[in-house]
């Protein structure tokens, strides 16, 4: 098997790297742009770790091969704060410690950047949505939706 020439552009970092065209996306990030937010967990798409922004949409990153995202504007993790500013759901993450064990965090955070990206407010059928395919075991939900109803109010407020 021969390795690709490919071009991706991640966080605003564009870079050519060689892969396998078997390369899945997650590795990609992780190996070759050295971006380690975004984790590998069930391997299978089920678990929502894996979970970054392609051109503003979700994607679970773990199964998908990468060259299916050539000249995508990809963003993880640490690409969705600003200037070492954390984003307005990053900072309520943290005001609220919506986090246990962390292996999870990345992804509900990039679905809920997805989502607040999208709408506003969003109601409460929307976020759970959103979360359908975030799996947390640590059981932090409880301080995610206060974390997800602070940025609400915040935004009612600046209206």
């Amino acid at each position: 098997m021969q390795k690709i020439k490919c071009k991706f552009k991640i966080n605003g970092v564009t870079k050519e790297v060689n892969i396998f065209d078997d390369k899945t996306l997650i590795f990609v990030i992780r190996d070759d742009f050295k971006l380690t937010g975004t984790k590998l967990g069930c391997g299978l798409e089920q678990c929502g770790s894996c979970a970054v922004l392609v051109d503003g949409s979700k994607i679970l990153s773990c199964n998908r091969p990468a060259i299916e995202f050539v000249d995508k504007e990809i963003t993880t993790i640490e690409g969705i704060s600003k200037n070492d500013i954390l984003n307005e759901i990053q900072q309520s993450f943290k005001e609220f410690n919506a986090a246990q064990c962390g292996y999870c965090t990345s992804g509900i955070i990039i679905s809920l950047t997805e989502l607040f990206n999208k709408k506003e407010t969003p109601g409460r059928k929307e976020i759970i949505e959103s979360l359908s395919g975030q799996l947390c075991r640590c059981g932090s939900h409880a301080s995610v939706l206060k974390a997800i109803n602070n940025v609400i109010k915040l935004r009612k407020n600046n209206d």
